[in-house]
């Protein structure tokens, strides 16, 4: 039965007394921190290991003095012993796409991340690994408000594919490059998220990245962001190009992802690169 629609004088009340808790909510004190990150990486497609450097920016919008961050080592998850192969051997009901088989991993197929010589503003930082999580005690606090650059170099070597990164997967695919690279932690109103790698890892920050990947010109890179030298990469994503090979046979990609909760990439030298114009939007690659 349908309920007559109130009208006059009691519409206006209901709009009133409906709207004042909203008004009153938006008033909030929330913040968010920011980050820009420049990672310049080269992978060896023979022996799988990567190297590479990352400038942080970080920007700290909290009402605290922070004195330490935390960045994640994904990669160190895959190798026997982490915490990840200790968990799905010992549950009841493990992650079926993980099982037993970090255990069986040899040498060749583990994943690996190490960072080295950090330096906060021009300061060494102190490093502490600790599994898939490295804890870093700054040369200076970090005051509210303020931001502060971070620079270090890490290397690391890409495992056999287990979850939803890694190299050769199921699907026949040569690189799946999520998690990839030394990530730093979140920090909210609940303080620092410093969360061991054993099954879940999308909660971050938000930020800017600009990426700068080396690696043989034979394979096709699709990642986040967009390509900002596509006329000396061919590989489809421009007309008429004539790609700049570096000495080594290599190509240098640089891709460029604004406000982005983080950056991936895959490659492959069976990619078929096909684009499709969205109608007054933006071209798919």
């Amino acid at each position: 039965m349908l309920t007559p629609r109130p009208t006059g004088p009691i519409v206006a009340a209901l709009l009133f007394t409906s709207t004042l808790p909203v008004l009153t909510s938006a008033q909030c004190d929330r913040w968010q921190q920011r980050i820009r990150c420049e990672l310049v990486t080269e992978l060896d497609v023979k022996t799988h290991r990567f190297t590479g450097t990352e400038k942080l920016v970080y920007q700290n919008n909290s009402p605290d003095t922070l004195r330490q961050l935390f960045f994640h080592l994904y990669f160190n998850a895959f190798k026997p012993g982490s915490e990840m192969d200790v968990r799905s051997r010992t549950i009841a009901d493990p992650d079926q796409r993980v099982g037993d088989r970090i255990a069986a991993l040899s040498p060749a197929e583990q994943g690996d991340l190490r960072c080295s010589g950090m330096l906060q503003d021009g300061k060494p930082a102190i490093m502490e690994e600790l599994g898939t999580i490295l804890r870093v005690v700054l040369a200076k606090p970090l005051f509210p408000k303020k931001s502060t650059t971070l620079t270090f170099a890490f290397n690391g070597q890409v495992p056999v594919q287990i979850r939803r990164s890694g190299r050769d997967s199921q699907e026949g695919i040569a690189y799946s490059m999520t998690q990839w690279f030394p990530k730093v932690a979140a920090y909210d109103h609940e303080g620092w998220h410093p969360d061991p790698y054993v099954g879940r890892e999308f909660y971050g920050e938000w930020g800017d990245y600009d990426v700068r990947l080396k690696l043989d010109s034979s394979f096709t890179v699709a990642a986040s962001g967009e390509l900002e030298n596509a006329s000396s990469i061919g590989h489809g994503y421009a007309a008429r190009t004539k790609p700049q090979k570096c000495p080594d046979g290599r190509l240098e990609w640089h891709f460029i992802a604004k406000n982005v909760h983080d950056f991936a990439w895959s490659a492959d030298p069976d990619y078929t690169h096909m684009t499709a114009q969205v109608p007054g939007g933006p071209l798919l690659h």
